[in-house]
Parts: C-alpha cells; sequence; structure tokens
C-alpha cells in the first residue's frame, strides 16, 4: 500500500473512542495514525515503534531532572514528550494493521508506559526540590501525590479493560457513541495534556500552579472513575 492508502486502512482499525480524553482522541490519535503508516512504509515493526517512542520520551524527561527550567527546555520537553506520546498510539496502530498484536506487545507497551508515568512526576519532584523556590517544602508532596494518582489511573484502566473483556468474550459489546462533551472533560486526566504543562517549565509560580490543578482534577477524577468501574464490574 502506498502512504495514503496505509492511512485509510488504519482509520479503519481504530479503537473505541467513548470514554478517551480530548487530546488523545482529536490530536494524538491521527498524529499516531501519520507515524503508524510511515513505520509501516519503512518496515518497522510495532516493537520498533514502542522502542522508539522510549528512546524520544525519557532523555526528556531526564532533562527536566538534570538542568535548571527554561523557556527553551519547556519547549524542547514538551515536543518530545508529544512525539513519544504519538508514538506510542503508532505502536498500537500499526500492531492491528498488521494484525499482529499479542501480549507480548501488549505487555512491553504497557511496562513503557507505566515506566513514564513514574518517571516523569519524579523528574518533576526532582525540579522542584534542586531549582524551584518553592513557598513551602510541603510542596513537595504535590509530585509525590500526583505520581500515585496518576499511576493507580493507569493501572485501574488497564486491569478494568482486562477483566471487561474477559467478561464479554463469548458476548458481542455494545457500540456506544463517543461523546465529544466528555472527552473534554477528561482532559485533565489525559497524558497529552501533561505534557503540554511542560510549556510553563520556565515560568516557575504559573507551572507550579496548572500542575496542582491537575492534580486537584485527578483527585477529584481517580475516585469516581473507580467507582465507575467497580460498579460496572459488578
Amino acid at each position: 500500500m502506498d502512504f495514503p492508502s496505509t492511512v485509510r486502512q488504519l482509520s479503519k482499525a481504530q479503537k473505541p473512542a467513548r470514554g478517551v480524553p480530548g487530546y488523545s482522541r482529536f490530536v494524538n490519535r491521527p498524529a499516531g495514525r501519520l507515524l503508524a503508516a510511515a513505520a509501516h512504509r519503512i518496515g518497522l515493526s510495532p516493537n520498533h515503534v514502542t522502542a522508539a517512542s522510549g528512546l524520544v520520551t525519557f532523555p526528556a524527561i531526564a532533562a527536566i531532572a538534570l538542568h535548571p527550567p527554561t523557556p527553551a527546555l519547556g519547549a524542547w520537553v514538551t515536543l518530545a514528550l508529544l512525539v513519544g506520546f504519538a508514538l506510542d498510539s503508532a505502536d498500537g496502530q500499526l500492531a492491528r494493521l498488521h494484525g499482529s498484536a499479542g501480549p507480548a506487545g501488549a505487555w512491553m507497551d504497557h511496562v513503557v508506559d507505566c515506566a513514564k508515568l513514574l518517571s516523569v512526576h519524579a523528574a518533576v519532584l526532582i525540579s522542584f526540590y534542586r531549582f524551584f523556590d518553592l513557598p513551602h517544602p510541603v510542596v513537595l508532596l504535590v509530585p509525590i501525590t500526583f505520581q500515585f494518582a496518576a499511576v493507580l489511573l493507569f493501572f485501574g484502566g488497564m486491569l478494568t479493560e482486562q477483566l471487561r473483556r474477559r467478561a464479554t468474550d463469548a458476548q458481542v459489546a455494545p457500540v456506544r457513541q463517543a461523546s465529544t462533551v466528555r472527552g473534554i472533560a477528561l482532559l485533565p486526566v489525559d497524558y497529552g495534556l501533561l505534557c503540554l504543562l511542560f510549556l510553563f517549565l520556565g515560568h516557575e509560580d504559573l507551572f507550579l500552579a496548572v500542575y496542582a490543578a491537575l492534580l486537584a482534577a485527578h483527585l477529584v477524577l481517580v475516585p469516581a472513575f473507580f467507582v465507575k468501574w467497580f460498579r460496572e464490574l459488578s
């Protein structure tokens, strides 16, 4: 297939959009589709794309912890994290295009995703401690709490998906309409929005305020998700 045909084929092999936050649905998936088509054209496997996502993401995360925050650093980190996020979408799309989706690839993808969540908030904690003029040491608890909430949400979502799939293996699940309003409402827990936050890395007060606001949103939405998932599985 040529590149346009590959993109069209990928558009037919998308995961359901219901419950997907706005940036991931409207920006990251289309960007990942283009990267998946490019990877297909040059003969890369889904695991190659997963590895590329890590190779782009983790140096940027290390830079947050190792270098004083500046607008230039924030712009570079944001770009790298967003490209890594798009590649993270591309690997699954490429696997579905090849018909090669399997346990090993899914395991690798989820492990890399979990490592990203753990390390990005750890890097923010180190940056706060080394470079920020914090109003009080208690602020160091913010990235620790954010890390806890984000990883718990990630694990809960993955586990719910697996248990729901096991419970409905012999059934035909109804296709529900994806809501744009819901996608926008879920933006605070969208990893893409967290990536965009680093545009403000060179402006300490603004970065800290928005980072804390995203944490507050997680503290509201994570319990709500857990109640919803528990009821569904019950």
